[in-house]
């Protein structure tokens, strides 16, 4: 315990371009490593990249064919032994959030089982020290990205709250495909005082000017949720500062929801067309709301909220219109029923497998070839809290 709170205060005090080092220094003294990389996902999800020079292993590695990608998919260590050396590679997870991997080269003889709980601690403090010095450096952010972003696609992962969450009552996560060159599709979360508040947004248009609608929609739902407005006023507000600047030339679909942690009591503002799907136990249905205007179609719209409740097991699948519209060879809309067998198919995956897993699923049901449409997909698992369950 006295060397993590050691190495979280050196971490605290290191550049944020250095905080490897800091961890591979650490670890040479109290473990023997002989050498530490670090890798983070990239923004596809499909490979880990190396952040700075690692040496003799400079390429990326995939996530789905790796042993790094063993520790990130798992989230769990992973030991790879081979005559005169032992790699352990370890998952670096923030609050949920997978991050990337951690590999440390030991000594062939080491131990694991007495370093095990305390290398985890040191994943966990590098992962938060990491979320902080990406204020302050470029490094992190560009280890993340296997290929250049086009402006749009900077613009929407930079207004992302993260990839993931994870808390007693619930887990989430989402994925955005084209991953590099996303436009008008996003996706947000805040969690306080008892409550969940999730949104998924659809910008109209294409590109730049899509994205630029969509950071306005975006920032101005955070303003009013941050002034402590109830659900419909800050659809209201956002509706009114896009209507203001595009005068309704240019709108933004949003399906703004607040959960109760406590009660799993839900009230939803359907304002356009991402939608909803609940999976409990093996039967799928759509969650259908009263369609209101999207955000910005008129001046001084009045949203009207409506209440659901979820239950622990429930699985909530959200996708925008990229998702549920596109089309298969044949004609038929990938929400019709390839979505609710893309759900049951994944029903024993953790939420962070199940966007990209849906995702693949619609690659495949579209005939292998380019969507035509940014596509979106949250999903969020409920657990319930302690009292609810023992109910």
């Amino acid at each position: 315990m006295h060397e993590i709170a050691e190495l979280e205060q050196a971490l605290r005090r290191a550049a944020p371009h250095r905080l490897v080092e800091v961890v591979e220094d650490a670890l040479r003294e109290h473990c023997g490593a002989l050498r530490v990389e670090l890798r983070l996902a990239d923004y596809g999800l499909r490979t880990l990249q190396p952040v700075g020079h690692v040496s003799g292993a400079d390429q990326s590695v995939p996530i789905h064919d790796s042993p790094q990608g063993r520790a990130f998919g798992a989230q769990e260590p992973h030991v790879v032994r081979e005559p005169g050396a032992l790699r352990l590679h370890l998952p670096v997870t923030v609050r949920g959030d997978r991050l990337g991997v951690l590999t440390a080269e030991l000594p062939p003889e080491a131990d694991l089982t007495p370093l095990l709980p305390g290398l985890a601690q040191v994943c966990e403090a590098l992962g938060h020290e990491i979320l902080v010095a990406e204020r302050d450096t470029d490094l992190y952010v560009l280890a993340r990205r296997a290929t250049r972003l086009t402006l749009a696609a900077e613009m929407q992962w930079q207004l992302l709250p993260g990839r993931s969450c994870a808390r007693p009552e619930f887990a989430l996560a989402a994925h955005l495909e084209p991953a590099y060159a996303i436009f008008g599709d996003n996706y947000d979360w805040s969690v306080s005082d008892g409550r969940l508040t999730l949104t998924v947004t659809n910008g109209m248009g294409e590109g730049i000017e899509a994205a630029l609608l969509t950071n306005l929609a975006i920032n101005a739902l955070r303003n009013a949720r941050r002034a402590g407005l109830p659900l419909p006023d800050q659809a209201a507000l956002a509706d009114q500062a896009v209507y203001a600047h595009y005068r309704g030339e240019a709108f933004v679909s949003v399906l703004l929801l607040c959960f109760d942690l406590a009660t799993g009591e839900v009230e939803a503002v359907d304002a356009g067309s991402p939608r909803l799907w609940r999976q409990r136990g093996q039967a799928v249905e759509s969650v259908d709301f009263e369609a209101q205007l999207p955000l910005g179609m008129f001046e001084d719209t009045v949203y009207v909220p409506e209440r659901f409740v979820v239950r622990p097991g429930d699985r909530l699948l959200f996708g925008s219109d990229g998702v549920y519209a596109a089309v298969s060879p044949a004609g038929e809309s990938y929400g019709d029923r390839a979505l609710a067998r893309a759900l049951r198919g994944t029903r024993l995956l953790p939420p962070t497998h199940v966007p990209q897993a849906v995702l693949r699923e619609l690659a495949a049901h579209h005939g292998g070839s380019p969507l035509e449409d940014d596509a979106l997909v949250v999903c969020l698992d409920w657990h319930g809290s302690v009292s609810t369950v023992a109910v």
